[in-house]
């Protein structure tokens, strides 16, 4: 087990035939779970890092709820968007092909985790160079979005025989990009500290979980580059 494990995020991004065959069954969405846990706890445990390098008390404890946070952030995002996702695909008449459709999203979220994980270099990297709290935000924002747009490579690869087969899966696609990452937003605001700030008490979540996060986001980007 632990030597496939080392196997897996290889095989999701050459997009392997077991990682969206439904011959494979439970034994697929096994793989992709256990692999989208690994690389999803590795980056977060650097996400959570930065109080090591910034003088931040209890670190290690923020560094286990991120490491626990980032997992819980995707898996909880593609379920609350999967229903939605259905209901979509119904209405223009795919429906048909949604297990197929399914199997595609779950491995490309597979996909998406090990990306991640790739980039948690880079993160830990910054941190040591740049002691600034909000531009550790955005570092990690900048990082959160290049596994994004790289998985839309992905998931062009997986799809490509579903668009093949109707033009109107190419919609659907764009559809779950954007559905997804509306709804990982308010997910992140809410779940959120995933860094930790240096000079708060390490919680898992903060009392103002429940603002609106795209207002917050643009506040501080405005912050940060003003």
């Amino acid at each position: 087990m632990p030597s496939d494990l080392l196997h897996w995020p290889d095989d999701v991004l050459r997009r392997a035939t077991w990682t969206n065959s439904p011959a494979s069954g439970q034994r697929t969405f096994g793989r992709l779970l256990a692999t989208m846990a690994a690389c999803g706890l590795l980056y977060g445990a650097a996400m959570g890092s930065f109080g090591a390098v910034a003088g931040g008390s209890n670190w290690p404890l923020q560094m286990l709820y991120s490491a626990l946070k980032v997992p819980l952030l995707l898996s909880v995002t593609f379920v609350i968007s999967v229903p939605s996702f259905y209901v979509m695909n119904a209405l223009f008449g795919l429906g048909g092909d949604f297990a197929v459709a399914l199997r595609n999203l779950l491995a490309t979220q597979a996909g998406f985790t090990v990306l991640l994980a790739a980039f948690a270099p880079l993160t830990l990297f910054w941190y040591a160079t740049d002691g600034d709290y909000s531009r550790a935000l955005v570092a990690n924002g900048v990082m959160f979005a290049a596994a994004s747009l790289a998985s839309q490579r992905l998931l062009r690869g997986y799809y490509r025989p579903l668009v093949a087969g109707n033009a109107r899966h190419r919609k659907m696609m764009w559809l779950w990009t954007g559905l997804y990452a509306l709804v990982a937003i308010q997910m992140a605001w809410l779940l959120r500290p995933f860094i930790g700030s240096p000079d708060k008490q390490v919680t898992f979540f903060r009392p103002e979980a429940w603002d609106n996060a795209y207002l917050k986001v643009w506040e501080l980007v405005v912050r940060v580059f003003s």
